[in-house]
């Protein structure tokens, strides 16, 4: 016999029925939100975040947890899949003549027979080092970014905070001054356990939130200073060579610093500087008169280079025509405050091109190397874009640029894809005596073959080219359908261009027009997504503007003369050199 449910039980029922209800939707809810706000950091980790300690700060999580750092790893920027091949158009053969490899001093008969002992594999740029700061040109493996963090903007307006002095250096009838081309200051926030062993200032050594910026400039020092107020963090280092190229800090953030010499000094021939930045001693140089190059005695090095953490490799280009790979079996105690490098099983790779000859389409790199994978891609004086398999040492593709590279480039991942972008500059007499046609392009990665190319035409002079030296700068956040690129020369010899370029079409956005540059262009991010960029010109101007519509926020010069090198933001701090002996540190307002 069934019992009557009273009323109180069936009001009861349906009290709890409800609560249920409410329960199981504030539950869904809940997870809806979680779900919503997991897509949303990917979307930013995966646009905007640089490092994984950025990572771990945006989001709170324990990078030392496997599932953390699963997530963190599938919300890296890195292609669905990456199979480089070449087809009929990117033949090797079609532009390289001969390649050779030496290990440890003796040339291969034959080059098939090299495999690498210690593969090498790079991932996505934001997982390229952890240090808090910028250690190479343009930030990483992917060379796309030369800001580190977020910046604060509201005014739109650039504010001087301070200046140091630089100095030039002379030899034979050349004198260099200040900071060139390409002239991108490093920086980094060294932990205290790191400082208390170096040769720093004690004041230095005590202050916690010091960010170092270290700059190699032309003049033969490297000057380290306090990015907020820009007073010596120690004394210079006097090494006595022109440095034009940025140099860079070990990613591991081991205290160590790779940088190559741009010129012949009174020193001797130009080489390559493995510093010791605990007390600033050389511990190894490389590269000067070097019997495997093509190029005899020259022996430049503007690259900036990348180290192989897993393999505890230097890759190293010069402007001699080699690839140097080095193992440098590094030994760091932080807690004795001792480090060592003893190099060697040291790899060699040259080639020579089918239009290469003394007086045109030179051997040699004086751009950095992009890597991803065990794939290194990097252009050369002689209009050559390579991609190279750096397991094997074999050409995989090579697409014709047309003329001498300064340029370099970058990686892009793009609906799971990998790009690069990439231009070329305009060698007067080589082409024409005139102008020229100079492409800006963006390539498959992959094959090699041209996706889009936007052209200019452009002028040039001896010694002091038009066309493309910069750096491209690709977009993320709000940006992230464009890219932008400084071309210089194209109204006659003075003028050049700041162009914003539809990552998808090639199609010209907008262009902000001024006096011809080489720096490469900057763009920074407020917390919220929104973007400007940031370049400066061969009058001494520095112009922020709005990444989406091209107008200027503020124009703000700093030197009677040319600024040819980059700058490096951090947060909102910004740094950069002049061909005028200072060095500027300004902030974003």
């Amino acid at each position: 016999m069934k019992r009557k449910v009273g009323k109180r039980k069936k009001q009861l029922q349906q009290k709890y029925f409800f609560r249920r209800l409410l329960l199981t939707e504030g539950i869904l809810i809940i997870a809806a939100v979680i779900i919503l706000g997991g897509v949303f950091l990917v979307k930013r980790i995966r646009e905007n975040v640089n490092t994984v300690s950025m990572v771990e700060e945006a989001s709170g999580l324990d990078i030392d947890d496997s599932n953390s750092l699963a997530a963190v790893k599938a919300a890296m920027a890195r292609p669905a899949k990456f199979s480089p091949k070449c087809v009929d158009s990117t033949r090797p053969s079609l532009y390289i003549e001969t390649t050779d490899i030496e290990v440890d001093g003796q040339i291969l008969a034959n080059t098939s027979d090299y495999t690498s002992t210690d593969p090498h594999s790079f991932d996505a740029g934001i997982s390229y080092t952890d240090v808090d700061g910028i250690v190479t040109f343009r930030g990483n493996n992917f060379r796309d970014t030369a800001a580190y963090g977020n910046t604060q903007i509201k005014n739109g307006k650039i504010q001087d905070l301070w200046t140091a002095k630089t100095g030039s250096i002379t030899y034979g009838d050349a004198t260099w001054s200040g900071s060139g081309w390409t002239g991108q200051p490093l920086m980094e926030k060294w932990s205290r356990e790191v400082k208390k062993s170096m040769n720093m200032y004690d004041w230095a050594k005590e202050k916690d939130d010091l960010v170092e910026v270290i700059y190699a400039c032309m003049d033969g020092y490297v000057y380290f200073l306090d990015l907020e107020t820009g007073e010596a963090t120690r004394d210079p280092l006097y090494l006595g060579f022109t440095f034009k190229g940025a140099g860079a800090l070990d990613p591991r953030g081991y205290p160590i610093m790779y940088v190559g010499a741009g010129y012949d000094s009174n020193e001797g021939t130009a080489r390559v500087f493995v510093v010791n930045l605990l007390d600033c001693s050389v511990m190894y140089t490389f590269g000067n008169n070097d019997e495997f190059s093509l190029r005899g005695n020259l022996s430049y090095f503007d690259s900036s280079a990348l180290v192989d953490a897993a393999t505890d490799t230097l890759i190293y280009p010069g402007e001699n025509g080699i690839l140097y790979l080095i193992k440098l079996n590094t030994s760091y105690a932080p807690e004795a405050g001792t480090l060592s490098v003893n190099p060697d099983h040291i790899v060699k790779w040259r080639y020579y091109g089918t239009r290469t000859s003394v007086g045109s389409y030179w051997l040699g790199m004086e751009d950095s190397a992009a890597i991803y994978d065990g794939y290194l891609f990097i252009a050369d004086n002689g209009g050559n874009l390579m991609c190279l398999d750096l397991n094997t040492l074999q050409l995989v593709w090579v697409q014709d640029i047309l003329d001498d590279s300064n340029s370099t480039p970058v990686l892009s991942v793009e609906g799971g894809h990998l790009y690069l972008y990439v231009s070329t500059s305009f060698r007067l007499g080589w082409r024409s005596s005139t102008t020229a046609e100079v492409p800006v392009w963006k390539i498959d990665a992959e094959t090699g073959e041209i996706i889009w190319q936007t052209s200019y035409d452009c002028s040039s002079e001896d010694s002091v080219s038009g066309g493309v030296q910069s750096t491209i700068a690709v977009g993320k956040e709000e940006l992230s359908d464009n890219i932008y690129v400084t071309v210089a020369r194209t109204s006659g010899q003075a003028q050049g261009v700041l162009a914003c370029i539809d990552k998808n079409t090639g199609k010209v956005n907008w262009e902000h027009e001024s006096a011809y540059a080489w720096s490469s262009p900057v763009c920074v991010y407020n917390p919220d997504g929104s973007g400007k960029v940031l370049y400066c010109n061969s009058t001494g101007h520095i112009y922020l503007l709005d990444g989406k519509t091209g107008d200027v926020l503020d124009c703000h010069q700093i030197s009677e003369g040319v600024i040819e090198a980059s700058p490096a933001v951090y947060q909102s701090y910004m740094v950069v050199g002049t061909r005028d002996c200072k060095i500027w540190g300004m902030e974003l307002q």
